[in-house]
């Protein structure tokens, strides 16, 4: 392979490891604040537990992320410096304010939340953790404007062979912008609060802390229900938009070569044939994919080999069909788990109501599996999301093969692929260990331990052996 193929191969590895953590330290640092303000406001200490033990598994979470998120960085300047170049001026502001701004908001009160428990106000302290929060969502702001100008410029002007940022006000207000960030959002409330219900369950069917983990199963669930609503609503408003902004993305995420019908079937399953440009076979539902693109049962969407010779009248020779079936099926993967999150989680929350939960271990075993669901999910959303913009890299300026930095070789590239892949296959093993210690403490850990350094026999046995 060549350095352009190795160069993409390390961003989406190194980018969809990264996004494992980023959800789950949204979905998590939202889902503890509620927790923290149920304590306060009912004085119950059993959600200062809750609190405290969820936000013990966030800190390691948020601190390989970190870990994580700084090598994104680097990669702009190593493997593609050409782009660096080429929209640096656009980007430089937005992920300027990421840093100072949301990282800073989330470090400082981070660690005012850490070290606060006690010494703080509970109203003040339990503010902390929301202002984390919002940091976190500010953070996923500021970075999906930038990834939000590549699927759609806007507020740029091209000026001596580069874009220049023309309206600031324009990059913040892009319309693909408002489109991903609530469905980003949404999917990050649902990876917390499906990570919580699926530890919770593990603890139900070991029948340990049953009451603790029932506790926090409630809140979760009620943000998983909410959540799954939101991924659906917000999911569609994302199609539609798409439909304008990146016909041949949506085209090819239906599997659809020639213009649709009026009203447009939508295909559910299809053999697609990349070759001949065709599908040889297909299930399809009615009217649906009319109602996708358009919130109506009427209307034609373009297919893609009329968008090519459109393209190519526009940018010139080229091929600008993107990889259909990567596409076309990493959409049915997301758009499969949203749906089955969304029927959990309601099962949940009726489960519980009925007090049938601890009870029904189908279900319990269900949402240990579940547990992965939302990173599938996310990690699908994010492939047909960049895949299905090639082979631009900043749609209608930049092609990805002119991004690449010119003077990096495949053989530098391939090293430093395998080196951090080692290395991630390592953090990601450290970080399940001490996921798996913390949760096997207990939820109870701290004052278990706050007991034995007051049990008067704990004190002499450890003189004995001192």
């Amino acid at each position: 392979m060549d350095v352009v193929e190795l160069s993409r191969i390390q961003f989406a590895s190194t980018t969809l490891f990264h996004f494992l953590f980023v959800p789950l330290s949204i979905g998590l640092a939202f889902i503890i604040a509620i927790m923290e303000t149920i304590y306060v406001v009912k004085k119950d200490e059993a959600y200062k537990k809750m609190a405290k033990f969820w936000g013990h598994l966030f800190l390691i979470n948020f601190a390989v992320g970190v870990v994580t998120g700084i090598l994104q960085e680097f990669q702009f300047g190593m493997n593609w410096s050409e782009y660096s170049r080429f929209v640096g001026d656009v980007f430089g502001a937005p992920l300027a304010i990421e840093a100072l701004l949301a990282f800073f908001m989330e470090s400082t009160f981070l660690g005012l939340w850490i070290f606060g428990w006690d010494r703080l106000p509970k109203w003040l302290h339990a503010l902390c953790i929301w202002l984390v929060s919002l940091g976190t969502m500010f953070s996923a702001f500021f970075i999906l404007s930038a990834n939000s100008f590549m699927q759609h410029p806007v507020g740029e002007v091209l000026q001596r062979g580069r874009l220049e940022m023309h309206d600031f006000a324009a990059i913040l207000t892009n319309g693909q912008l408002w489109v991903e960030f609530p469905h980003t959002l949404f999917g990050s409330f649902a990876t917390g609060a499906l990570f919580i219900t699926g530890i919770s369950a593990i603890a139900f069917l070991k029948k340990k802390h049953v009451d603790f983990y029932q506790r926090s199963f409630k809140v979760a669930i009620a943000v998983g229900v909410a959540s799954g609503i939101g991924l659906a609503l917000s999911g569609h408003e994302q199609a539609q938009y798409l439909v304008e902004t990146q016909p041949m993305k949506m085209a090819a995420a239906e599997g659809l070569w020639e213009n649709s019908e009026d009203p447009g079937a939508w295909t559910a399953i299809a053999n697609i044939d990349t070759a001949n440009k065709e599908n040889t076979s297909e299930v399809e539902i009615p009217y649906l994919l009319s109602y996708l693109s358009y919130g109506k049962f009427s209307g034609s969407v373009t297919g893609m080999n009329e968008l090519q010779e459109r393209y190519t009248k526009m940018y010139g020779e080229g091929n600008y069909i993107p990889p259909v079936k990567t596409v076309f099926w990493s959409f049915r993967v997301m758009a499969v788990l949203g749906g089955a999150i969304i029927g959990l989680a309601i099962l949940g929350a009726y489960l519980y109501a009925r007090k049938k939960l601890v009870q029904s271990k189908w279900y319990l075993r269900l949402m240990v599996i579940a547990i992965s669901f939302p990173f599938i999910g996310n990690s699908a959303g994010w492939i047909m999301t960049e895949i299905g913009r090639q082979p631009w890299v900043v749609f209608g300026y930049m092609q990805t093969e002119d991004a690449v930095s010119a003077n990096v070789t495949a053989g530098q590239v391939l090293f430093s692929l395998i080196a951090f892949s080692t290395f991630y296959i390592i953090l990601f093993a450290v970080m399940v260990t001490l996921f798996v210690r913390e949760i096997k403490k207990g939820p109870h850990h701290e004052e278990e331990m706050i007991e034995e350094n007051h049990d008067p026999f704990m004190k002499e046995g450890q003189h004995a052996i001192s």
